[in-house]
């Protein structure tokens, strides 16, 4: 007598999102950025400051900024105070102002001995990596914002992409501006991004009383 088949049976496996806050990561507010800040200048931790200040002023995805360049900040042994960066998922560029703070913390990154002779402007610690990975971004981005009590799971590298742009949006009411920033070819992609339509949507039921 054959024996019928029966179907597999396969062990369930837990949601790879199970406790997990998924979707847009919150950006930072001023109070959180200048919070950061301090912690990192009384530390004296030049190349977390400024790696922070230029993650906020590029506005660059995580795997554009960690490839960084020296050529991409510096000319004639100054700091530029615009620089343009090759986006690697569109493969335009995209250019953005370097503020003074920035450029102080970036110039004072440049005197470590770390800094010696390097191509890249976040070198990594060993031989075989020229610089740090976006999972050591990662890494060092969790460190910044639990050291000032927040959660980390509801903010990620993303959040510094989109803390400056937030903040100009609430100002100048200017998509075309912050699509512009952030790269995007696609004035509906900035919409999503920054959730505005729901964000507006919610100001105006604010400003009505019945």
């Amino acid at each position: 007598m054959e024996t019928p088949n029966l179907p597999a049976i396969r062990a369930l496996r837990p949601a790879w999102n199970k406790g997990r806050i998924v979707g847009q990561k919150r950006p930072l507010k001023p109070k959180h950025v200048w919070a950061i800040r301090v912690r990192l200048e009384l530390a004296e931790n030049h190349r977390d400051l400024a790696l922070f200040n230029m993650a906020i002023d590029s506005k660059l995805r995580g795997c554009d900024l960690v490839k960084m360049k020296v050529v991409d900040v510096m000319a004639s042994g100054q700091i530029k105070e615009r620089a343009s960066v090759l986006q690697s998922k569109t493969q335009k560029s995209v250019r953005f102002e370097i503020s003074e703070g920035t450029r102080l913390s970036v110039e004072k990154w440049m005197e470590d001995e770390l800094m010696v002779g390097s191509e890249y402007l976040w070198p990594g610690r060993f031989h075989e990596r020229l610089h740090i990975s976006t999972r050591q971004y990662a890494r060092i981005f969790r460190d910044w914002v639990t050291s000032i009590g927040l959660e980390a799971s509801a903010y990620g590298t993303h959040s510094m992409r989109r803390t400056k742009v937030t903040q100009i949006y609430k100002k100048t009411g200017n998509l075309r501006a912050v699509q512009l920033l952030l790269g995007h070819t696609k004035m509906d992609s900035t919409v999503r991004y920054l959730g505005v339509e729901l964000e507006d949507a919610l100001a105006i039921a604010e400003a009505i009383e019945i």
